[in-house]
């Protein structure tokens, strides 16, 4: 038989031995690859949610550990525990002593706020805008429209305390160890890039405690601010306004407006006078934590733009629901720490290579 040389047969598409078969084929398997990690990232959004909000959980325990490390020389375990005792403390105390006080305003909230709706409902009617008919289904209905489809599992209660509670085990899983998972991501990476990783990863970090630091004072501020003030001038549900307003202030823009609209609406429930004092009190917490607490975080962190923020919240709560948008501005965070980073070796790659070939 005939060497297949001698007749100058060409090798056939599957013959890997070419040079250009195989060139083609590493191509080809680069883009099937990124169509497949496109693809599964679509059907796994949720767990990569939840596994983000777990490291969010984790750099707020992280943070919390760094702090107390400044006024407590112990182990940082140790201070990783007083924070975590402190958390389910907390949970316990408002579980067990306000909870059923809790209940019963939400219970009542909702009757107030429907009814405050059908009286600006009514007043618009006689003034021209059209006959609004608004139910609390409608609301409902619109309200679940409006934060997106895919997270089907925190549709329900239980759905939301289990996604809660992965959470925070997560959280404290990533709090105890953090180098432990940072050496694994790198070690996937190859040890050119390992270097860049770790400077990255460590201004992300740094990033996130300070934002999350921001966002948790911002909420203990609103939260008693508005408890007391609406206690001081005698506004209905003063506890669940409270909780609601520090709960609501961890997303930025959205979060001020629906306590802001809610604390106006149970104001005005008890009267003209009330209603008056809910919004002196709305601006009041709004102005102290917008020209102190968010300027003096912003000076430690990434200056985020407010309508950056707010497009990023549209869109993730679109597509994600209502855990993208309260990711949303961690995840804005993170890109623009990355892509501040790139933009930066990029420049001293440029630096190098001008220098270089100056220099020859």
């Amino acid at each position: 038989m005939a060497d297949s040389k001698t007749r100058g047969e060409a090798p056939g598409p599957t013959d890997i031995r070419n040079q250009l078969v195989r060139t083609e084929m590493l191509k080809a398997s680069v883009w099937l690859g990124l169509a497949l990690l496109i693809g599964a990232c679509i059907i796994l959004i949720q767990p990569i949610l939840l596994i983000f909000a777990g490291i969010v959980m984790a750099s707020m325990l992280d943070g919390g550990a760094r702090l107390l490390g400044r006024v407590l020389p112990i182990a940082r375990s140790w201070r990783l525990l007083i924070v975590c005792l402190g958390i389910v403390a907390f949970m316990a105390w408002a579980i067990l002593f306000a909870g059923s006080q809790i209940a019963d305003q939400a219970a009542a909230l909702q009757q107030v706020v429907m009814a405050q709706i059908d009286r600006v409902a009514a007043w618009a009617s006689e003034h021209g805008m059209g006959n609004l008919e608004i139910d609390t289904k409608t609301v409902t209905d619109n309200l679940a429209g409006t934060v997106g489809r895919v997270t089907a599992a925190l549709g329900t209660v239980f759905g939301a305390l289990t996604s809660l509670v992965m959470i925070m085990v997560l959280g404290i899983f990533l709090a105890i160890e953090p180098r432990l998972y940072e050496r694994g991501v790198a070690w996937m990476l190859p040890m050119k890039a390992r270097e860049d990783f770790y400077i990255t990863t460590a201004r992300m970090g740094f990033t996130l405690r300070r934002l999350m630091a921001g966002r948790l004072l911002g909420m203990v501020v609103e939260g008693i601010g508005t408890w007391l003030a609406c206690l001081a001038v005698g506004i209905p549900m003063a506890v669940l306004m409270g909780l609601l307003t520090g709960l609501l202030a961890f997303i930025p823009n959205i979060g001020a407006i629906v306590s802001g609209v809610l604390l106006v609406l149970v104001g005005f429930s008890a009267g003209v006078d009330t209603g008056l004092w809910a919004i002196a009190i709305y601006f009041f917490v709004q102005t102290v934590d917008g020209y102190l607490i968010v300027p003096m975080v912003a000076k430690q962190t990434v200056d985020l733009a407010p309508a950056l923020v707010l497009a990023a919240q549209i869109l993730l709560g679109t597509l994600l629901g209502i855990l993208g948008l309260f990711l949303a501005d961690p995840i804005v965070a993170m890109i623009k720490v990355a892509l501040e980073r790139e933009a930066e070796r990029n420049a001293g790659s440029q630096a190098g290579n001008k220098k270089a070939a100056t220099g020859s």
